[in-house]
């Protein structure tokens, strides 16, 4: 099969490769899908190019989102034929082999059957920017009836986040963007205030939506740009679901956060809990169910051009999912 592998980290330039690899089996509880798109995520280029520290072994396969079509399964797996369309998560989260190939040979419980009418290429959204979105909904007792601030609304989770908050009960979903172009996909996913932090005064104007009482929980992107923003914009007891950063070290201002009982919520999708994982995904099948998910595909890549798709996700010019088709 084809693959490609990087085995050692640098720019995508110098380290992807296109290699023929051996065709892999599928063991007892596997199943062996043949890819059709595979999802290039910030975690995935962090981690070819060494920001993100691994010890996986070299070489790696990266990507660990995708769908397709399922190849073969090997004994014991009753929940899956040849043929069923299917989509995959954490296919590289500790292991060397992920989604950028022709194949992958996955465990039969990281492989989920696609929902009718959805579209291939949706799938390879699904494990890292909905699942995150999701969970960050779901936790904690859910978001019925809260104040939700999404940061990045337009962003790959953000516009999932938007979408899952209100279909999960909230009564107010605020989203922050940089851009004109932006807001209008925050708008289209269902937010009811959008606010742009560059231009607007984010203090001032999200006190008016909540008639000054804070928001019930954030949704946040980018903990180091925007901790002092979100302290300020807190209810009493309020949460901040965290899934990402700027800066690996942060100062906390520890005396408005404990004195307003303010909680902070980290995660990485990677490793939630069988319990978590499962409450979250329960909450995007229902979404998917309904048909009105809005799947923020801002660019479409050829499997021949890897490399540009990295490029495009790690320069964060577009707002949305980056997939690679593989032909």
């Amino acid at each position: 099969m084809k693959a490609y592998i990087y085995e050692n980290t640098g720019p995508a330039a110098d380290v992807l490769t296109l290699r023929e690899m051996v065709m892999p089996a599928p063991g007892a509880g596997e199943v062996r899908v043949r890819l059709k798109w595979s999802g290039v995520n910030p975690s995935d280029v962090k981690t070819r190019s060494g920001h993100i520290p691994s010890t996986i072994p070299f070489p790696r396969i990266p990507h660990s989102d995708g769908a397709g079509l399922v190849d073969m399964i090997g004994d014991g797996v009753d929940d899956f034929q040849p043929g069923d369309a299917v989509w995959v998560w954490n296919a590289a989260w500790n292991r060397s082999n992920g989604t950028a190939a022709e194949f992958v040979v996955l465990p039969s419980e990281q492989v989920e059957h696609m929902p009718d009418g959805l579209a291939l290429e949706n799938g390879a959204c699904l494990g890292i920017p909905a699942m995150t979105a999701c969970h960050a909904v779901a936790t904690d007792g859910g978001v019925r009836g809260q104040i939700v601030l999404v940061a990045g609304g337009a962003g790959a989770v953000g516009h999932y986040a938007i979408q899952a908050a209100k279909f999960c009960g909230a009564r107010i979903v605020i989203a922050t963007v940089s851009s004109e172009e932006k807001a209008a996909l925050a708008r289209r996913a269902g937010a009811d205030f959008v606010f742009n932090y560059k231009t607007d005064t984010l203090v001032e104007e999200i006190n008016k939506v909540t008639d000054h009482r804070g928001v019930d929980r954030i949704i946040e992107v980018d903990l180091a740009a925007n901790i002092q923003t979100d302290v300020a914009i807190m209810k009493e007891g309020g949460l901040a679901v965290i899934y990402g950063s700027s800066q690996k070290e942060i100062a906390l201002p520890f005396s408005p956060s404990i004195g307003r009982n303010i909680c902070y919520r980290f995660f990485i999708v990677y490793k939630l809990s069988r319990s978590d994982r499962q409450r979250a995904l329960l909450v995007l099948q229902d979404m998917l169910k309904d048909k009105n998910v809005l799947h923020n595909i801002a660019k479409k890549v050829s499997f021949a051009n890897l490399v540009e798709a990295h490029e495009l996700v790690e320069s964060g010019a577009l707002p949305g999912n980056v997939v690679l088709r593989i032909e």
